[in-house]
């Protein structure tokens, strides 16, 4: 009926039903471009009036990849302790979809690894997020001191689903150094990753702050393998062509104010004591 409405309201047909499909017409598709831009501009307006509010109500919407969930709900509590009528909705996924999210304003702030290249985003660096090999215990390789990347090449690596920064980044990484290695299971959580690994399937690489309990408990080793850990390193992002509200500047600002090292694990600063000091 809202539909009918409208289309007799601008004199247009604005769907076309294709035997049981609706599909939009090309001036449904105009509609809808121009639609999207006063729904941008009008949430710039609220956010605007945000301002003056003094950060004691509001909403801050926020899309983070897997891993960041290891670190970021002390940093959402810290941020509620002091702003308690602010409220947090996250979102968590892969790191094309948390992009995807910030591309299409469903989202006002996105926590993820580098940033993408030529577009409208911003991005500021706020923490280390070093790549470790890991393995089980009783794994041949667990027990040798310096291991040669190139030995990567004879075993399994478990690894994370196409979409993940994590595996994009492995890729690379081992391809720039012309290591070959053995797909094994393709795992959607680095939860699932570590899993596999202990199960015996092969060898995973992770980032170091999501194995902080297995490493205590000593249900996963990490390998001294050449040339890691793979330093990659934690950003917040934000569209540029849209201003963040007061409270979405005071959880980047928060953010920003984080020490690498002293704001991190226990596993990450023991690893970085042992890099700095070889």
């Amino acid at each position: 009926m809202q539909i009918k409405q409208l289309e007799e309201n601008i004199g247009l047909p604005l769907i076309s039903q294709i035997g049981k499909r609706l599909c939009l017409t090309e001036a449904g598709h105009e509609l809808r471009g121009h639609a999207g831009r006063i729904a941008a501009q009008m949430a710039d307006l609220s956010v605007a009036m945000d301002q003056f509010r003094d950060l004691e109500r509001g909403m801050i919407r926020i899309a983070v990849v897997s891993t960041a969930n290891y670190f970021l709900p002390k940093l959402i509590a810290t941020f509620s302790d002091r702003h308690p009528g602010v409220r947090i909705s996250l979102q968590v996924a892969n790191r094309d979809a948390v992009l995807a999210a910030l591309a299409e304003n469903r989202t006002d702030l996105a926590i993820t690894g580098e940033p993408p290249e030529g577009s409208d985003v911003v991005g500021e660096r706020f923490m280390d997020n070093p790549l470790v090999v890991i393995a089980a215990p009783s794994h041949p390789f667990a027990s040798q001191p310096g291991i040669k990347m190139a030995r990567l090449s004879e075993a399994t690596l478990v690894l994370r689903e196409p979409g993940s920064g994590t595996r994009a980044t492995v890729e690379r990484y081992l391809a720039a150094h012309r290591v070959a290695y053995r797909p094994g299971c393709e795992l959607g959580t680095n939860e699932a990753i570590k899993q596999a690994v202990q199960a015996g399937l092969g060898l995973g690489i992770v980032p170091v702050q999501t194995i902080e309990l297995e490493l205590e408990t000593r249900r996963l080793a990490v390998l001294p393998v050449e040339g890691f850990p793979i330093f990659r390193h934690w950003f917040i992002l934000h569209r540029s062509d849209r201003r963040l509200s007061g409270a979405g500047q005071a959880f980047k600002t928060l953010l920003l104010a984080i020490d690498p090292v002293a704001g991190a694990s226990p596993a990450y600063t023991r690893l970085h004591e042992t890099v700095q000091g070889s």
